[in-house]
């Protein structure tokens, strides 16, 4: 059974002053989500020093993260949705905000696998953690 989607991006060949801006990485974060039609719970921006940025989305849908390599012009992000909601376009805006000229896409589907008609998933209870004092 999906519950959800997840899209992981690598892109390459963005401008390195694009990537190190904790500004304008907020703007592209809001942008994607705007056209991923999700709902925005809270969104954390750091900068590093001397240079990197990343940045986290916490969705009613899930989440979307990034993080900046500008001295490479590199960029990893995922995409977490569940439910409702279009990852895939809000993907489609941080790689066009970012100006991405080379980009590699990754799709997962994510919940349980196929299970044959009639049968339980073979779930099993997670055991009770004892922790000694």
């Amino acid at each position: 059974m999906k519950v959800g989607t997840h899209l992981v991006l690598e892109a390459w060949q963005a401008p390195g002053e694009l990537l190190n801006n904790p500004d304008h990485i907020r703007r592209a974060m809001i942008a994607a989500i705007d056209a991923g039609d999700a709902t925005l719970i809270d969104l954390c921006v750091h900068q590093f020093s001397p240079h990197g940025v990343t940045a986290t989305a916490t969705l009613a849908e899930s989440h979307i993260a990034i993080h900046t390599w500008p001295e490479y012009g590199y960029f990893a992000a995922d995409f977490f949705f569940c439910g409702r909601g279009k990852p895939q376009a809000a993907m489609q805006v941080l790689q066009t905000v970012l100006q991405a000229a080379a980009v590699q896409i990754k799709e997962f589907d994510r919940g349980f696998p196929e299970t044959p008609p009639n049968s339980e998933p073979a779930l099993q209870p997670i055991p009770t953690l004892q922790l000694s004092h």
